[in-house]
């Protein structure tokens, strides 16, 4: 099997450029939610299922007719088709943890995809180069690092801290053969970002925001409360000039802090999976791990402030991502990640000789384990990790429980089915809005 890469870079389109952008990523948010909208009801309605080719039929007559869609370059609408197709695909698939297509609001990411046909790039110099989109022209980019393939696709995105582009590229290298390296357990936590097995000392993420910066944080997300209430009283709930300024304060502080997450989780899964034989780490279950506390207004329930501060400690690590990481960076590298039962590693002794499971030896949520029965003493959180490099080496990669949360297995349609206006007059009955998710016999649309 060969890889696939993605590249990523800070875009600088010009003035008139960026306004054009900024139109196109409107209009590509609402065609996902038209064609979203389409296929449901043509589910609801028909028991129909709409795929990209169809629905390629009717964006060619919405650009005959509407021309805020006819500005839009029709590879990128046939590619946000294609998108949607996908998100289907991965919803269908029992062990993608993808649920169902949400529709987009306006203030989600602002993006607009094209195929690796429609744009071309070229260097200008070491650090230079130019990509040239369609309807719009050559745009420069910050060529930070070879693009190393050929371009499968493209993406023009918009966040925080301006504007890039991300480009799929098909480099054409295959897995290496399984390395010789020592392997290792990892364990991922709180107080310590991260506990490798074969090292004496924690790698721990450095702070996302300084205090200054989580100062500042606070008092946008307060003015912006303020700004609010003040437009719901007096505008009507409209947004003015001001409250969008602080917006976009908040969006470039909270893109600072993602970028610095994910600079470490990049830096430390190539080093595990670079420097390693197989990676052991826990198979958690992070959505029910940052579950809220229940309660009501009329019953609260208990310690919920301190739960949701750890929610947000567990969350800001990052556990999700650096799985899916590992997945994908071990096999050029010839590793192999090894997934192992999270239950009782914290409680487990790491002395061979031992291995007795008892929650006496680590009281509370202490940095220190000692063993009721042996008396070895080590880092809580290091015991754990040798635990997990011990299962994963007993497992030697087997297959284990899913943490999907959703048990019910969907699978794709046996075929595409075609339009009623296409099909004999048996098409099926209307079905109510309960079978959109799943449809009958656990299909989904």
């Amino acid at each position: 099997m060969k890889a696939d890469m993605g590249r990523r870079y800070r875009l600088y389109p010009t003035p008139e450029q960026e306004t054009v952008l900024t139109g196109w990523g409107h209009t590509c948010r609402a065609l996902w939610n038209i064609a979203l909208y389409q296929r449901i009801y043509a589910y609801v309605q028909r028991g129909c299922t709409l795929r990209a080719v169809e629905q390629c039929r009717y964006l060619t007559g919405a650009r005959a007719e509407l021309n805020w869609i006819a500005e839009l370059p029709a590879q990128a609408g046939q590619q946000i088709l294609r998108n949607l197709d996908r998100a289907y695909d991965n919803f269908w698939n029992p062990d993608h943890p993808a649920a169902f297509p949400a529709f987009k609001k306006r203030g989600h990411r602002m993006s607009i995809p094209f195929p690796g046909q429609a744009v071309e790039v070229r260097k200008l110099n070491r650090k230079w180069a130019e990509v040239r989109l369609p309807k719009l022209g050559w745009v420069r980019f910050r060529l930070s690092r070879a693009l190393g393939g050929t371009v499968r696709n493209a993406t023009v995105s918009r966040d925080g801290n301006g504007w890039h582009i991300s480009f799929g590229m098909y480099t054409g290298r295959k897995p290496d053969s399984p390395n010789d390296r020592p392997g290792c357990g990892v364990d991922f936590g709180v107080a310590a970002s991260a506990y490798v097995s074969t090292e004496t000392k924690p790698r721990k993420m450095p702070p996302t925001l300084t205090d200054n910066e989580r100062k500042r944080l606070k008092a946008l997300e307060q003015r912006k409360a303020r700004q609010i209430r003040y437009a719901k009283k007096h505008n009507g709930g409209k947004y003015g000039n001001r409250l969008r300024r602080t917006s976009t304060q908040i969006a470039r502080l909270r893109t600072q802090q993602a970028n610095r997450r994910s600079d470490f989780t990049h830096k430390l899964t190539i080093d595990l999976a670079q420097n390693h034989g197989f990676v052991g780490i826990e198979n958690l279950r992070v959505k029910g791990t940052t579950k809220s506390t229940e309660g009501t207004v009329g019953k609260p329930g208990k310690n919920v402030r301190q739960k949701a501060g750890l929610n947000r400690s567990i969350l800001d690590n990052a556990p999700g991502e650096r799985k899916r990481q590992l997945e994908y960076k071990c096999r050029p590298y010839g590793a192999e990640l090894r997934v192992v039962p999270a239950i009782h590693t914290s409680n487990t002794c790491g002395n061979p000789a031992c291995g007795r499971v008892d929650t006496d030896s680590r009281p509370g949520c202490g940095r220190l384990f000692r063993c009721v029965w042996c008396g070895w003493e080590d880092d809580a959180d290091h015991n754990a990790s040798v635990e997990i490099e011990a299962r994963a080496r007993r497992i030697s990669g087997s297959v284990i429980k899913s943490t999907r949360s959703t048990p019910t297995v969907r699978v794709p349609a046996p075929s595409r089915r075609r339009t009623r206006e296409t099909r004999p007059a048996t098409c099926g009955q209307p079905k109510g809005i309960a079978s959109v998710h799943r449809g009958e016999n656990g299909q989904g649309i």
